[in-house]
């Protein structure tokens, strides 16, 4: 069940950084599914002289924080970075809808023709796709979008042979912090055997983490012969973080 414009204070916190102020959280859609409980709320500044600006959302998955509408950088260099490894990304499946930033990078690039995004999260989707989440339905008007709602395991399995030039894999913030615990298996050698054989010759595979993870790096040299680190280096509410991409080519 899906409960939306909830008029209550969730929260009222304190942000750090160069932004620091107050705010208060107020649910704009909840909803539960067997996996536990996905919320997107909205950030509001507390301070009036801080009001009127961009509305600020945060998804959160089982009290998680995934992602917000403030830093999409990390979301857009997952996409940026692997589509210049390529010359021709025709096809691209991206895992993990989120809140559309990597989807949308991704259409940005005109040798981009065909886009399948798998997401587990049906709710999720229909908030894209209903203006909850208000800029979802721009993002989600591209001809060349398909939305598959599904495991990112069980859509992979089911794919044939040499589909896709790219794919993309962001269901968590990497190995070492799974929303859910199932999808450790999503960075182990049997499901990126998988992802290899989906890929056409020369496609490419880059999967995200919010910190480096050395045994992601063996599972993927152990499928693909070959791993490479990429290094993202963002600037989050005034600190200066580094991120990883971990790339792989067929």
């Amino acid at each position: 069940m899906t409960l939306r414009g909830t008029s209550y204070a969730v929260a009222a916190m304190t942000a750090r950084g160069d932004d620091a102020g107050a705010w208060e959280y107020v649910d704009r859609a909840r909803a539960s599914s067997e996996r536990g409980e996905i919320v997107l709320r909205e950030r509001r500044a507390v301070d009036t002289e801080a009001d009127g600006g961009p509305e600020i959302l945060e998804l959160r998955v089982n009290g998680v924080f995934v992602m917000d509408t403030v830093e999409t950088g990390t979301e857009r260099a997952l996409a940026t970075a692997a589509l210049a490894q390529l010359e021709e990304p025709r096809a691209v499946l991206v895992g993990g809808l989120g809140l559309g930033f990597t989807a949308h990078e991704v259409l940005s690039d005109r040798r981009v023709e065909r886009l399948v995004v798998v997401e587990i999260e049906e709710d999720l989707v229909g908030w894209m796709r209903d203006g909850t989440v208000p800029h979802g339905p721009g993002y989600l008007a591209d001809e060349r979008l398909t939305l598959v709602v599904a495991d990112i395991q069980q859509a992979v399995a089911e794919v044939a042979p040499e589909t896709y030039d790219l794919v993309l894999l962001d269901v968590d913030n990497g190995p070492g912090f799974l929303v859910y615990d199932e999808n450790a298996k999503v960075y182990r050698p049997e499901f990126l055997s998988e992802v290899h054989g989906l890929l056409r010759p020369g496609g490419a595979v880059a999967i995200w983490s919010a910190a480096a993870a050395p045994d992601l790096q063996d599972a993927i040299t152990q499928t693909f012969g070959h791993a490479t680190p990429i290094p993202l280096d963002v600037r989050l509410q005034g600190r200066d973080e580094q991120y990883w991409l971990y790339l792989a080519h067929r």
